[in-house]
């Protein structure tokens, strides 16, 4: 019997199999289709909240933990696998801040001991050069990193092949496998597949699965483009209003994003194309000279506290939910993962686990 079954082959679910897996675990990972083709990979890899104030203490906790651990985790990884994810201190620039929000921004650096610098305009131009800056409160946070994430996602698949992990795609799970008392293991295309124990990182469709307590995890669309220009148009993470540049170490530069709650349509829409490219040459407006090269949306996994369920199921013993991460599933997983297989393994938690749990 395999020990744990661990539903989806995002990055909470492959970081999950990792850390388990480190410890001893016997682990399993199904995903509905390819692993890391999902929220995960559609994401922009900011290893930062985008205006973490506006965001509650536990998603906080997680991302503060998550950023001390990654770099020497992108290095383990990336040694494991022989796959560089591109991790990569690029900092991040907040141009055009009110003045409310200015000071939110430096109530939350003071007490999180963030390296947080106020801007003048001449400092930011020095910083990056070519921007169009709104008005306002111009910030700094130099320590902020990006990585690739589909690289990571592929780094971090062959790294857990490396450890022995079976990690399967098109094994699209209906519900759990229940017999009025702890779970049995999952059902796909109507066959259980047996485990001890499951964790359900399933993303957006967590509450497509059948057979547990609904976590309220719903689907929010986020458009994305992509452009190619050279790499030395923009070094900076720059992130202004509602738009955000980064730039790839090899001149690709994404735009992002948009936020719908349409269900689980993933259709891209020339109405979303449209308005990423006007506003991504407001900021930048170098980039009207540079082609949009791709265009795609993911499915992030939202709730209504914006606050991750990572959790032991309170009515189904050995059934364990790691979801929920929303726009932070990048910046949050290795926390995320990390406390899920403390209390799966029931070792002391790196975070205290009540504010995550499932009906908080």
């Amino acid at each position: 019997m395999t020990d744990i079954i661990i539903v989806g082959g995002g990055i909470s679910g492959m970081l999950s199999a990792w850390y388990l897996a480190r410890a001893g675990a016997r682990v399993r990972v199904l995903d509905r289709q390819a692993p890391g083709r999902e929220s995960s990979w559609a994401g922009g890899g900011i290893v930062s909240p985008l205006y973490p104030w506006r965001y509650a203490a536990p998603v906080n906790r997680l991302a503060r933990w998550s950023q001390q651990q990654f770099p020497a985790l992108a290095g383990e990884i990336a040694a494991t696998s022989g796959i560089d994810p591109e991790y990569l201190n690029s900092g991040l620039l907040m141009p055009g801040l009110g003045e409310g929000e200015y000071r939110q921004a430096l109530q939350w650096a003071g007490g999180y001991g963030a390296d947080l610098q106020t801007l003048s305009d001449a400092d930011l131009i020095t910083i990056q050069g070519g921007l169009q800056p709104p008005s306002g409160q111009h910030l700094w946070l130099p320590a902020v990193a990006q990585v690739r994430n589909p690289r990571l996602l592929k780094s971090l698949h062959e790294a857990l092949l490396q450890l022995g992990v079976e990690v399967l795609a098109d094994q699209p799970v209906s519900e759990l496998a229940l017999a009025n008392g702890p779970v049995q293991g999952v059902v796909v295309r109507g066959q259980t597949l047996p485990a001890d124990k499951v964790v359900l990182c399933a993303g957006a469709w967590t509450d497509q699965i059948q057979g547990h307590q609904p976590t309220g995890i719903y689907p929010v669309r986020g458009q994305m483009l992509m452009f190619q220009a050279s790499d030395t148009l923009l070094s900076r993470i720059v992130l202004a209003g509602e738009t955000y540049l980064i730039p790839r170490r090899d001149g690709k530069i994404i735009a992002g994003s948009t936020m719908e709650r349409v269900g689980f349509d993933k259709a891209t829409t020339s109405e979303a194309r449209e308005d990423l490219f006007q506003r991504a040459i407001a900021l930048l407006p170098a980039l009207a000279d540079c082609p949009v090269i791709h265009h795609w949306a993911g499915l992030r996994p939202g709730n209504e506290s914006g606050i991750p369920c990572i959790s032991a199921h309170p009515g189904i013993e050995g059934l364990f939910i790691n979801a929920g991460q929303y726009r932070n599933g990048i910046v949050t997983g290795p926390a995320s993962a990390r406390l899920l297989s403390d209390l799966l393994l029931e070792r002391p938690p790196i975070l205290d686990p009540d504010a995550y749990r499932l009906g908080t």
